[in-house]
């Protein structure tokens, strides 16, 4: 009977799964909940912990964002006809008006030959032959050679022209288009276009020891191509309050200072006004942003170190918290102490309209910001980006705090250590349990054995005495 673990005990009648099931659940209930209770409050802190930690970064971005002095060096672009040309202000433009003609584009070459074949798989020369490519101007000139194999179709030269060693300048293409000597005929050209704009990136094509259906592909000879539809290969021209310009591409950024110019359609004649000004709405949306981040990490602080007292509610899980006490303290006094550096009347954010009230609650007073910033735009910048600047202070606090090797990056480290050496005692307590389970219910299997043999006994014996 060694070894039987059925439900009920052969010999005693008892649920030996049941009562061996009870048993040791009642040994292991008061372990495991105690390791519970200790996952769940270090799970608590460390998750307390990562919603600081974002508070911080998100508040490191937008202070960032104003220690860099550039941004008040931001101006907006703005044409007075965007259908001739738009404009953007980057780093180096200068506030200022100023006129732009649009005289002509740039434009690339696209020729197109006249041949006309009945489709792609038409062969184009019997013989083969070599296509010399020349392209570019000056010191940047650059020749390719294609070799065409004999009975080539159109599409095998298309696609060795694309693929050729060194083509870095002229792309080949086929058009399906209404034959123009048959009418209603479809029929198949090939089309060579620069893959930059500008004379300089034109390109020319010669043949050599081609046939006579190579040869027509010879860009020298002006009929082999069409006249009226190719498009030569011109440079953009401009005139900035009156002065010519010429470029090889509709994308300008070398004439204004600072500026890109984006080219749409040429009208000469007609001079377009360029405005460029302070971008007030980009500077008060990155100062608006920072009061913002200011007060998610004031909101998110408060949430953690809170005591609910007497109301019922659960206190913060960082209540008491030193690291969290003297890092909302040492913030609060960089945002609101005074710039050594700034080299004028303004030099704390309570000037120019940025204050934190009795309760940590960061306010902006627009119209004061916008005063400042029209009357001492340097001294604004000085107030956030100079060598003491808020900014700058409050990044060197955020980089301490957020850096690896930090207490708040150490607290989080040893947190995770102590789930993990938690998962693995729970494991230990299981494997005991299981154990004990294992001998338990041996000692109750071999009880039930011995009452069976008890219970045999005494009916044996029973019925020797009634005889």
């Amino acid at each position: 009977m060694a070894g039987v673990t059925s439900s009920l005990g052969i010999g005693s009648g008892m649920d030996i799964n049941g009562i061996v099931s009870q048993l040791v659940n009642a040994e292991g209930q008061p372990q495991f909940a105690a390791i519970s209770r200790q996952e769940t409050a270090t799970q608590t802190r460390l998750s307390a912990l990562g919603s600081l930690k974002s508070a911080l970064s998100t508040f490191q971005t937008a202070v960032q964002k104003l220690k860099d002095g550039n941004l008040f060096k931001t101006h907006q672009a703005v044409s007075a006809n965007t259908a001739i040309f738009t404009a953007t202000a980057g780093a180096g433009s200068v506030a200022g008006t100023h006129t732009v003609e649009v005289t002509q584009l740039a434009k690339a070459q696209n020729s197109i030959a006249t041949t006309e074949y009945a489709n792609l798989s038409s062969v184009v020369t019997a013989t083969g032959g070599t296509l010399n490519f020349t392209y570019g101007a000056g010191s940047t000139k650059t020749a390719f050679n294609v070799t065409v194999g004999a009975n080539a179709t159109l599409a095998n030269v298309r696609d060795a022209i694309n693929g050729a060693a060194g083509n870095n300048g002229v792309t080949a293409s086929i058009v399906n288009v209404d034959s123009t000597v048959t009418p209603g005929t479809t029929i198949s050209k090939l089309v060579l276009t620069s893959k930059d704009t500008g004379v300089a990136n034109g390109f020319n094509l010669a043949v050599t020891g081609g046939d006579a259906g190579l040869n027509v592909l010879d860009t020298t000879v002006p009929a082999n191509y069409d006249a009226v539809n190719s498009v030569v290969a011109a440079d953009a021209m401009i005139k900035v309050d009156g002065l010519a310009a010429t470029r090889s591409t509709n994308t300008i950024t070398d004439v204004l200072s600072g500026v890109t110019l984006n080219l749409q359609s040429a009208v000469p004649g007609t001079a377009v006004n360029l405005n460029l000004s302070l971008d007030n709405a980009a500077i008060n949306k990155t100062i608006t942003d920072f009061v913002t981040a200011y007060n998610n990490f004031h909101t998110t602080t408060k949430d953690l170190s809170k005591y609910s007292g007497t109301s019922g509610g659960a206190s913060g899980p960082l209540l008491g918290d030193s690291l969290l006490r003297n890092m909302t303290s040492k913030l609060r006094q960089d945002a609101s102490n005074t710039v050594t550096s700034a080299t004028s009347g303004y030099n704390s954010l309570a000037m120019i309209g940025i204050k934190i009230d009795g309760y940590g609650v960061m306010s902006l007073d627009s119209t004061k910001l916008s005063t400042a910033l029209t009357s001492n735009l340097s001294a604004v910048s000085d107030v956030f980006s100079s060598a003491n600047g808020v900014a700058v202070r409050l990044d060197t606090d955020l980089t301490q705090y957020l850096q690896s090797g930090a207490p708040l990056d150490t607290q989080q480290s040893t947190l995770n250590k102590t789930l993990k050496s938690l998962a693995s005692k729970r494991e230990s307590v299981q494997l005991r349990l299981d154990n004990l389970q294992k001998s338990m219910q041996k000692q109750f299997i071999a009880m039930d054995i011995a009452v069976g043999q008890f219970q045999a006994t005494a009916q044996m014996l029973t019925q020797k005495f009634a005889k």
